[in-house]
């Protein structure tokens, strides 16, 4: 570490950033887009990436689904393979912590003020905080800040041409990791558009020269997705997803923001200030930042989980309009009270950096939480306070030990579990890959969980085992526990209830 990084004023980002990732490290893990993911991992290294599927008997086993995601499902199962149900946990918190820490660094280099880069990473962090849990998403985390990172210096001229190579790279990685990599030909053509255009109105040649180049990679990147097990199906696939009825219409995250709700409040928060320091900043944005906030803005106030996105390219341009021409720095001597603000300010970080680690997988479960902070997680072996309560681990092992014949109906969060722990012996009705089932079977899906037309629906689906939880399927708890002559509760703990058709 230099000199230079140990003075006080370099706390106002580092302590923020501190604390964005101190609640990444304390967010819990629900089982939706989790464990699903890590059985498709497992599958990739063992038989190749499946193609239909494969888990749920509520459509036909070899039903075409795409995995997009299925080099982020390998790495992750690769995790758990190395470190437990702990591992992929554990790389979300250091892919989130350097993906904050380089909005740090790229709202400093905008601003010239660290002041002003902990407040892009504080509200960076805050408006994506509904985002944190481990899922493939993680993964495109960094990518994405990289991407924006070096298209912005190359347009700027900070950078040379040649770094445009990575670009595609990136690309590669990320369309193999997440859907969320369509927004790299966007961006591309975004700095392309915005850059080109500012070099006309300046008529600066050396300007026009880095668009060519820029136009080049943006040409790369568009073509780069196709690097995947489905070639060009791939754009088809995010296609169909994005306007998947089933995901549209009945998944949180797929809704607009919501400014009730605390990310939600602090996103238009942030959208404020911005317009603010637009038209009232000590410094414009350029045309090209003007684009791509209102490009991230547009996706944004579209849907809960693109809101990470405007966060992380948006909040270094706030801090950029923010800003004014820094100082020059001063020169770091080896007076008495200089040596002495070092030795502050280390001991600082050092406390920072073990309190960090303490929070991580490996340690948490040794800390003095609160009770009601522990109630949250459920008892995953060798992974305790990390996934959500909502797990249901020891019903899984009930089921395990007890098969029986005939059809299982159950949550849908639990589906995720279940494929991962019984995926070979107990197809789950539904499960968290929405897009998989059409709108119809969610609609009864949910009639039953509502405990409505429950006959009817249990005995068209032919269903002699039921595994439901009890919050969000209260109804359906009630119509079960009440038909004594027909149904039979078998299991019972926390919130998971197991009934059991009586022949």
């Amino acid at each position: 570490m230099s000199q230079l990084s140990l003075r006080v004023v370099h706390l106002w980002a580092l302590l923020p950033l501190a604390l964005v990732a101190a609640f990444l490290a304390l967010a819990p893990s629900s089982p939706h887009d989790f464990w699903w993911h890590l059985k498709v991992g497992e599958l990739v290294e063992t038989q190749g990436v499946p193609r239909t599927n494969i888990f749920a008997w509520g459509v036909p086993a070899d039903t075409p689904f795409v995995y997009a995601a299925w080099l982020a499902d390998w790495l992750a199962y690769q995790l758990v393979v190395l470190f437990g149900p702990g591992g992929p946990v554990q790389a979300r918190n250091i892919l989130g912590t350097l993906a904050f820490a380089a909005v740090v660094v790229e709202a400093q280099r905008r601003s010239g003020s660290w002041r002003l880069a902990g407040l892009a990473v504080l509200l960076a962090g805050a408006m994506a905080s509904n985002n944190f849990g481990t899922r493939p998403q993680n993964w495109a985390w960094l990518p994405f800040v990289v991407f924006v990172g070096i298209a912005a210096r190359i347009a700027a001229g900070q950078l040379a041409a040649r770094w445009l190579l990575a670009l595609p790279l990136i690309t590669v990685f990320w369309a193999n990791a997440h859907g969320s990599f369509v927004l790299a030909p966007v961006l591309a053509w975004i700095f392309v558009v915005g850059a080109a255009a500012e070099a006309w109105l300046a008529h600066d040649l050396a300007a026009r020269r880095r668009v060519s180049w820029l136009a080049l990679a943006a040409l790369a990147v568009s073509l780069a997705p196709i690097v995947n097990p489905i070639g060009v199906e791939i754009f088809g696939y995010v296609l169909r997803l994005l306007t998947d009825p089933s995901s549209q219409r009945l998944v949180v995250e797929w809704q607009p923001p919501n400014p009730r709700a605390p990310a939600g409040a602090v996103f238009f928060l942030a959208v404020v200030l911005l317009l603010a320091a637009f038209g009232a900043g000590p410094r414009r944005p350029t045309l090209t930042d003007v684009l791509l906030c209102c490009a991230l803005l547009w996706l944004a106030c579209s849907g809960q989980r693109y809101v990470v996105w405007f966060g992380l390219a948006a909040m270094p341009i706030l801090a950029q309009c923010l800003g004014r021409p820094a100082p020059p720095a001063a020169v770091l001597g080896t007076e008495p009270g200089v040596r002495a603000e070092r030795l502050v300010v280390g001991a600082t970080i050092l406390a920072v950096l073990v309190g960090l680690v303490a929070l991580q997988p490996p340690f948490k479960a040794q800390l003095p939480v609160p009770a009601w902070y522990r109630g949250l997680f459920a008892a995953v072996p060798g992974a305790p306070l990390l996934f959500t309560n909502d797990t249901p681990v020891a019903a899984a092992e009930y089921l395990r030990a007890n098969p029986a014949p005939g059809r299982l109906f159950n949550d849908m969060a639990y589906g995720s579990y279940l494929i991962w722990a019984l995926g070979d012996t107990t197809p789950v009705f539904v499960d968290t890959r929405v897009e998989l089932f059409p709108l119809a079977i969610w609609g009864q899906y949910q009639a039953i969980s509502n405990g409505e037309q429950v006959d009817r629906l249990i005995s068209d689906y032919n269903i002699e085992r039921v595994m439901l939880d009890l919050p969000r399927q209260g109804g359906l708890a009630a119509v079960l526990a009440a038909d004594r002559a027909n149904w039979r509760r078998e299991f019972a703990q926390d919130r998971t209830e197991i009934y059991r058709r009586i022949r």
